[in-house]
Parts: C-alpha cells; structure tokens; sequence
C-alpha cells in the first residue's frame, strides 16, 4: 500500500478519480440518450400506423408429406418387351370376330347387348390413343402399353385411332386389321366395335376393358 507524506501526494489520485466518474458519467449519459432515442423512433412510429393488433392465428393442423410411390422401372422396361414379343401379326382371328359389318369383337359368355351398349355409346369414353404415322412395331407397342395403363387406371372405355389407310400405300388401311388382331390377345379388351361416324368412324375402335 502506498504511504501518503502529504497533500500534495494526494493530488494525482484525486485526478484520477475525477476522471473515472467523469467517464462513467458520459457513458452513463450516452445510454440515456440511446435509450431517449429509440423512445422517440418507437413513439414516431406509433403515431405514423397507429393502433396495432397482433393477427390472429386459425388452428392448423400439419399434415404428414406422402412420399412418391416408387417407379418400377425395371418392370415396365419388361413389360415392354413382353408386349413386343405377345402381340402376333400372324394370329387368325376372322372365328373370333362378329360377323356383323363392321366385324366387332366379344368375349365368350359376354352378350351382345355388350357390344350394342359399346356401339351406342353407353359407356363414357375415358381416353383415347392415336396411331396415326406410327410403324407396325410402334405401334404394336403403344398399343400394348396403352391397353395396360388404362386397364390400371380403372378405365373401362378407350377409343384406338388406327385410321383409314388414306395415307398409306395403295390407300389400304395398315394398321386397321393389326389392331384387331392385337386387341384380341389382350386378356384386359373384353370387346371393341367399329367407332360411330362422329366418333371416327371406320378409322377407329372403341373398347370396353375389364
């Protein structure tokens, strides 16, 4: 500890300690203006918007995501190829037909009021597929996946577009005999006649799945 001798020795200290209460003072003071200040900013900002109410929050209730189901990829690049390899150009199918004039076609037990029905439009059309400018294996192969799809989706009545052969050599139409014999192999197709004048007409299908 540090020995007083006189008065004189005890000037310094007495600076010193001036000087700490004048710097706590100001930093007191500068606090205090702060505070005045954002007072004041709070205040301006009141009377500026005026009276506020918090919003007032509806329950919510959060819901689970569902994820995706997966793609079975590899299923289908099988199925694809089942489809290429099922689907025969060289199938007889003239004993299974209708003889009727547009040559409809119908399960064994179905009744042909089915196909009446079919022929009237007395299921909804669900979906169509359009074969037009496709190749054979094409459309061999759009017409497979097609029949699954809408087998899968539920779909009872689709129409197939396979034209009238305007456009093809010899205006003979193509792909109008290979989709019929394409849709009798498939086991979903449980009939499909001749579409109405407005509907295609002799360029199109219409079938019932099951």
């Amino acid at each position: 500890m540090t020995r007083v001798k006189s008065l004189a020795d005890l000037q310094p200290m007495a600076r010193e300690l001036k000087a700490r209460r004048l710097a706590i003072e100001r930093v007191r003071e500068q606090r205090e203006a702060a505070a005045r200040l954002a007072d004041q900013e709070r205040r301006l900002f009141e009377l500026s918007v005026g009276p506020v109410e918090p919003l007032r929050h509806a329950p919510r209730v959060l819901h689970e995501r569902e994820l995706p189901a997966p793609e079975p990829r590899q299923r289908e690049l099988d199925e694809r190829a089942v489809l290429l390899q099922a689907l025969s150009d060289e199938i007889d199918i003239d004993t299974l037909l209708d003889t009727d004039e547009t040559l409809s076609f119908r399960r064994e037990g179905l009744s042909l009021e089915v196909v009446r029905k079919l022929r009237r439009g007395h299921w909804a059309l669900q979906a169509q597929l359009d074969l037009h400018g496709l190749r054979r294996d094409a459309a061999r192969e759009a017409l497979g996946q097609f029949i699954n799809d809408s087998q899968r989706r539920g779909l009872r009545c689709v129409r197939v577009i396979h034209g009238k052969g305007h456009g093809s050599p010899g205006r003979e139409p193509v792909l109008k005999g290979r989709v019929r014999r394409w849709l009798v192999q498939k086991n979903e197709v449980l009939a499909f006649v001749q579409a109405r004048a407005s509907d295609g007409g002799a360029g199109a299908l219409m079938v019932l799945l099951a």
